[in-house]
């Protein structure tokens, strides 16, 4: 505890230097520039330099003038730079480009890798976490960039000269676009906001801290006992909330003695987190056991009293919002955390999004596959069968004989990294290209769950994070790190070998959440326990629909969640804890009590990327959808030259990419045709 006090303290004391350091810097965000001087300059530039320059002149002027502050010069200076700067030549144009990109890649590259280097303590095995630790891995070395960049006047000549295009714009034009105009296109996404340094400082530290939060809310399952005092989970067993919760709730229908009993003990740990009444006592720490159903603690065989962690999760969501919000104020085109979260970086609207998930959890192939389920099971669904897991082939497969193979497997970091290039090679890709990808790829063993860091320049290494216990990986890790190696390679890929740098990477995080889902559903074939056969695609379209309609809630929960927060944005934590578990009770009324039961359900409010990755929990299920319209353009072909051929298209909008690489744009009708023909065929 006095640990944690220290890091509190510090991390506070950082985070009120940066609201000082912010309330002091330059807060202007309306434009300086008279509207009539915009006008005046625009109209220079159409006189010298003709009508084909029209949009470009027109669009640059006025970007770099609502950019512009009091620092960077007066009225005639904005009018002299954009006078001098902007280049009409197609060929200069070109240059300039050409070197804009190389200069950005080298800068974005190396704060990338100090990012990544300041933050190893704190996401890597090793000693406990120190204050200083914190203070370094909370610090965003490259928050002053932008600012330096409008300084040296870098920003402005790259918004003068490359036009931003709004989503609407982007979609009715980009299907014509050559690769270098929408390589120009992402160049003009670069400079649309000024967000002063100390704002991105106060966002990195409360990030950090959120991260740090999670990252420790281990609950040690050894310890957990039940109202006739036994213990049902395994020695040492310590898993992450909420992640390694649901994987072990998962992992224990393949448990036809004691599994149900286990699940409802998980089921009930998750609820004590969402309302709170968990005990401080249990939370990352073996020294007491723990009762969850009577919420009772003992210290050997003694009652002792609990103290409820009360607030706390809500309080680091709190503080994310807030820090998030002040970006509001420098966001013209994406007003809200939300516009930002979807229009503007999931490039798809937030109604769009909203439409496709409900449509699915309100189909009538819901009742038809919970039906299906429970005749499977044997007895009537309970709310945690929400994660129900009997689609996947090897449900049979006793996860304490899977984690023995992993285990012997991979003992080490150096183990799995070794294995890459074979898991590559057995996924289609030809050796040499599967060696070439690995060497990029390097294995790190991580205090949480496991995630993919990727690289910011050409020949840089991604990082694969991934938690290997005393005893080698559990099933449970390696599952997880083969879905992040999925998400390792797209990064390789789409960084290296893409035509130009602006348009490294995917659309946006669904992408790269679907080609790792691509990944982590093979896990059992790459261990040599599967073999593909017929029944496996009908299974397959109800495991997607399954995870489908249990993330798409858990999504509606977060955007619901976020809406509120705009409209109560002085609400404290409890206030927000009320509202997480009544929006949560609302959206199980709504779509899962008539299928689940447990009115007023809460369970809906466990994912832990509610409290440290703000609004990414709806890529999951985008993710899903998009994975299982690929996984019909894949099945039959070569798995690796399919995947080639849709990287290569890079960061384009996402139903341009998707309708390029399957034909038709990100739909649920899909799944749902194929859902009805696995509940016929298995059901015949």
């Amino acid at each position: 505890m006095r640990k944690a006090l220290f890091i509190a303290l510090f991390l506070a004391l950082l985070s009120a230097c940066s609201i000082n350091q912010k309330e002091n810097s330059d807060m202007q965000t309306a434009s300086l520039i008279p509207e009539d001087r915009i006008t005046e300059v625009i109209a220079q530039l159409k006189d010298s330099l003709g009508e084909v320059s029209s949009f470009r002149i027109e669009r640059g002027v006025q970007q770099v003038a609502a950019l512009w502050r009091e620092t960077d010069g007066t009225e005639d200076a904005f009018a002299d730079f954009c006078r001098t700067s902007f280049v009409a030549d197609t060929t200069q144009l070109s240059s300039l480009f050409a070197a804009l990109e190389r200069n950005f890649e080298v800068l974005g590259g190396y704060f990338n890798k100090m990012d990544l280097k300041l933050k190893e303590p704190l996401q890597l095995e090793g000693p406990d976490i120190t204050p200083v630790d914190m203070l370094f891995g909370s610090y965003d070395a490259s928050a002053h960039l932008t600012d330096d960049l409008y300084a040296n006047k870098i920003a402005f000549l790259t918004a003068l000269n490359f036009p931003f295009y709004s989503l609407e714009e982007k979609t009715a034009a980009g299907d014509v676009w050559s690769r270098k105009e929408w390589a120009y296109a992402r160049m003009g996404d670069r400079f649309i906001s000024r967000v002063p340094a100390a704002v991105q400082q106060h966002i990195s530290v409360t990030t950090t801290e959120a991260d740090a939060y999670i990252s420790d809310y281990n609950v040690c399952m050894d310890r957990l006992r039940n109202d006739a005092g036994e213990q049902l989970f395994p020695d040492s067993m310590k898993l992450i909330t909420h992640w390694g919760l649901r994987d072990e709730l998962k992992s224990n229908y393949a448990d036809r003695e004691r599994g149900l009993e286990k699940q409802r003990m998980i089921y009930r740990v998750m609820q004590r987190i969402i309302d709170q009444s968990i005990p401080l006592e249990v939370i990352n720490s073996d020294r007491c056991q723990w009762n969850p159903e009577s919420n009772d603690i003992f210290e050997g065989e003694n009652k002792v009293a609990g103290t409820p962690e009360d607030t706390r999760r809500y309080e680091v969501f709190l503080r994310n919002f807030h820090a998030r919000r002040q970006l509001d104020a420098y966001s013209p085109h994406y007003p809200t955390e939300l516009d930002r979260a979807f229009a503007g970086t999931m490039e798809i609207t937030q109604k769009d999004v909203e439409e496709l998930f409900k449509r699915l959890i309100s189909s009538p192939q819901v009742k038809e596959v919970a039906l299906f389920i429970a005749s499977r099971l044997g007895r009537e669904l309970e709310p945690f069968d929400i994660w129900y897991n009997g689609f996947k082939v090897g449900e049979g497969i006793p996860e304490a004989e899977l984690t023995a193979l992993t285990a012997r497997k991979y003992p080490n970091a150096e183990a799995l990294k070794n294995d890459l290039p074979r898991i590559l090679v057995k996924l289609g890709w030809p050796a040499d290209k599967a060696a070439a990808i690995c060497s990029l790829v390097t294995v790190d063993a991580s205090r949480g769950a496991g995630h993919a860091w990727g690289a910011a320049m050409r020949n840089d290494e991604a990082h694969l994070r991934t938690r290997i216990g005393e005893g080698g990986m559990d099933y449970k890790g390696y599952n997880i790190a083969v879905h992040e190696f999925g998400h390792n390679v797209e990064q390789t890929i789409t960084l290296n070998d893409v035509d130009f740098y602006s348009l490294n990477g995917v659309p946006n995080t669904s992408f790269t959440e679907a080609v790792a889902f691509l990944f982590q559903k093979r896990d059992l074939e790459l261990l040599g326990l599967k073999n593909p056969n017929v029944e496996d695609a009908w299974y397959e379209a109800l495991d997607v629909f399954w995870s489908s309609y249990e993330i798409m809630g858990v999504s509606l929960v977060d955007i619901q969640v976020w809406e509120w927060l705009y409209a109560h944005p002085d609400a404290t934590a409890a206030q927000l804890k009320e509202a997480v578990i009544t929006i949560a009770k609302e959206v199980w009324n709504s779509y899962y009590a008539g299928m689940l039961g447990g009115s007023d359900e809460t369970l809906l409010g466990i994912y832990s990327h509610m409290i440290d990755y703000p609004l990414y929990l709806p890529n999951y299920p985008m993710g899903h959808l998009i994975n299982f319209q690929i996984e019909q353009q894949v099945r039959g072909k070569n798995l690796a030259e399919e995947m080639n051929r849709m990287y290569l298209q890079g960061s384009i909008i996402p139903q341009l990419w998707m309708r390029k690489a399957v034909g038709s744009p990100i739909s649920i009708d899909p799944l749902l045709a194929a859902t009805n023909e696995a509940l016929e065929a298995l059901q015949r």
